[in-house]
This record gives structure tokens, sequence and C-alpha cells, in this order.
């Protein structure tokens, strides 16, 4: 199958970001893609052997180490899975996601949960929206009341990865009526009485997502991630970084689609003669392999600057998720069309792409989303 490689030439990248993508290129091949009969069997399974291998201590830091997440590592090891196996990148991605601001802004006590996490002995889940409160996170209204050393939790969340499976869940509420300073961060174990499950939610391409509920959800003090206020910020934080690797999954699709396209022009004759001879299908192979690359250089230009030094990455992450996913979208239809009958026929490669593709252009938020996140941006620079 067609696979370039040549963007591990670029410069951005170090030699040790290259070994890392020969050997789970080696390790994709050996173990996916994996049964998804089962979603939520298949998701622990995956979070286990991906631990046990070795691969989730890319997903959170090291309490061991002074080192910082390397953003780099994120984005290539989504993308790598991606290409392979949709749940496979969904299991990495919520690892990392799902501890995120623990990564960032735990206290040492708190991050003894990433040996967990890291090891793939617990999973874990990001608690960020509500029904009335996704791309505006400021709109949260989930509460936090403090009593003495603890904080009571009430109300809901919904369209929360790995709900359901999660031991962990780094749930965003509200302290305060100030808008998003009103906002903090707590860790909450799921079998944290009053805390429960109250819906599954199913969608066109199956992963574990639930609806929360919080009934006086009793936790202590020492669980909020951060100073009381700061929950906003923290969550504006942990996605600039994990936006760029949603950028990554999508590009990861994108590949995909374009080896199946390629295969597929090359090995089917029309009038007798291979797609490929057509000046059409060049366009076509042409215009995904120009949207591959510009994407990728997005992506790895968030990651890199990140990983370089920059506090913030909001710019770049928005317009690497932006177009990365939006453009994926483009690169994967095409590649539908191009395999024509086969190309919706239900669990081939490219019907599975067209399907997995979708949600990456509405999580962390939507494309429109974006486009005002990278307006303000350059407003602010152009002050």
């Amino acid at each position: 199958m067609y696979r370039d490689q040549s963007f591990l030439d670029w410069p951005f990248f170090s030699d040790k970001h290259r070994l890392l993508a020969t050997e789970l290129e080696s390790w994709c091949q050996q173990n996916l893609p994996v049964d998804h009969s089962d979603v939520d069997a298949a998701c622990i399974d995956l979070v286990a052997k991906l631990g046990s291998d070795g691969w989730l201590k890319h997903s959170a830091v090291d309490v061991s180490s002074d080192q910082s997440l390397d953003v780099r590592s994120l984005c290539l090891i989504r993308e790598t899975l991606a290409r392979y196996d949709a749940l496979a990148d969904f299991a990495f991605a919520m690892q990392g996601l799902g501890t995120g601001a623990i990564s960032l802004f735990g206290s040492a006590e708190q991050q003894q949960w990433l040996e967990q996490t890291r090891t793939g002995t617990t999973l874990s889940a990001f608690a960020l929206t509500e029904a009335q409160s996704g791309s505006d996170v400021a709109n949260i209204t989930l509460s936090a009341r403090r009593e003495g050393d603890d904080y009571l939790l009430n109300g809901e969340k919904t369209w929360i990865s790995n709900g359901g499976i999660a031991g962990l869940y780094c749930v965003f509420a509200r302290t305060a009526d100030t808008g998003a300073k009103g906002l903090s961060a707590f860790i909450v174990s799921a079998d944290t009485q009053g805390f429960s499950i109250a819906e599954r939610l199913h969608t066109i391409a199956p992963h574990p997502l639930a609806r929360l509920t919080f009934d006086n959800v009793r936790i202590s003090a020492s669980n909020r991630i951060g100073a009381e206020g700061e929950g906003f910020k923290i969550a504006m934080s942990v996605l600039d970084v994990f936006r760029s690797t949603v950028g990554a999954a999508a590009l990861g699709f994108a590949r995909r689609a374009l080896a199946e396209s390629v295969s597929r022009v090359k090995s089917r004759e029309l009038f007798g003669s291979p797609l490929i001879e057509l000046q059409m299908v060049q366009g076509h192979i042409a215009d995904m392999a120009l949207d591959v690359d510009a994407a990728a250089l997005l992506v790895y230009r968030a990651a890199w600057t990140k990983d370089t030094g920059a506090s913030r990455v909001t710019r770049e992450a928005a317009m690497a998720k932006l177009y990365a996913t939006d453009n994926a979208q483009k690169v994967i239809d095409a590649a539908v069309q191009l395999h024509g009958g086969d190309g919706v026929r239900s669990g081939t490669v490219v019907e599975t792409l067209y399907r997995n593709i979708r949600a990456l252009r509405i999580y962390e938020g939507a494309s429109d989303v974006q486009k005002i996140i990278i307006a303000r941006q350059v407003m602010i620079g152009s002050n």
C-alpha cells in the first residue's frame, strides 16, 4: 500500500521522533485493527495493550522526571494509530486528554493517578461538555459548592468520551457566579457516591460516550486541580496541547484514504485502462495529496511551536485542527467517489473512514468556533 513517510525528514522532528514513528508503525502492523463488535471491551483492551507495550507513557507526564508533554510525539502517535484503527487512536487520545489537567497543573499527590493511566490500568475521561455549554465553556452550570474541607458537585455532563468505562474523570464545575472566572477543575473517581451514568450515547462511529449525573457528589478539596477559579484557564491550556492532536488524527484518516485511493485507481480498470490514466482521476489524487501535506505542515508546526517553548499555541492549534479535520473530510469524500459503489459498502475501509472523520470536526471545538478563535488571535496580533 502507498505510504509516504518523507514528512519525517522535515526539520520539525528529531531522531527520537523518527524512531518513535518507525517502532509504532511496526507495532500497528502486528496489533491493529482490533475487533470492534464490543466497543467498550475493545477500548479497555486497547488501553491495556497500549499501556503494557509502553505507548501510553507518552500520553502524560512522567512523575519521576521533569520532562513535559512532547506534543510532536502525541501527534505522531495519533496520526499513525488513526491510519490503522480509529478506535486505537481514540483509546490513546483519551488517556492523554483525560489526564491533561493533571499533567499540566496537578499536584504531586494528584499526579500519582498518572502511574495508573500511563500503564493502562485505569481509563480516564475529560468531563467538560454540558447540554448548553459545548464550545461555550464559560457557560458551564454543574455546581461545586464548598462545604468545609469538601465540595458537593451537582449537575450533569454529556458527550463524555470513555463515559461508563473510565475510572478517573477530570470534571469542570462552577464554584462562583463569575462566568469563566468562576470555574474550577476536580478529580472524581468513578466509584464516588452520587456519581452515575445516566445514559450511554450512540453515534455513527461507535465510541464509549455517556451522559453523567452528579447528585451531591462529595469530594475532598484536595481533589481540586489548581486554585479555585482556574478551571477555565486549565481547560483552555489542555485544549491548547491536545487540539493539535485532533488534527493529527484527521491527518491519519486522510493518509489512509489517499493510500486506499492510490491502490484503487492503479488496479481498477475503466474503458480498458487503469483509472489512474484518466486526467480527472489524476486531478483528484493531486488534490488529496496537496490537502494531506498542507494539513501535516500545520499540525506539526503547531506541535513544534509548543515543544520549543511557546506558552500558548492557540492560533497554531486552531489552524491545525480546523484545516486538518475539514480537509480530511474532503479527502475521504474523494476516496469514496473514486471507489464507486464499494465506497459506500458498509464495513469497507473508506466507508468506515467516512463515518469516523465527521466527529473530529465537532469535538474539542467545532470548525466554526476555530474560525472565531483564529480571527480573534489575528486581531490581537494586529494591535
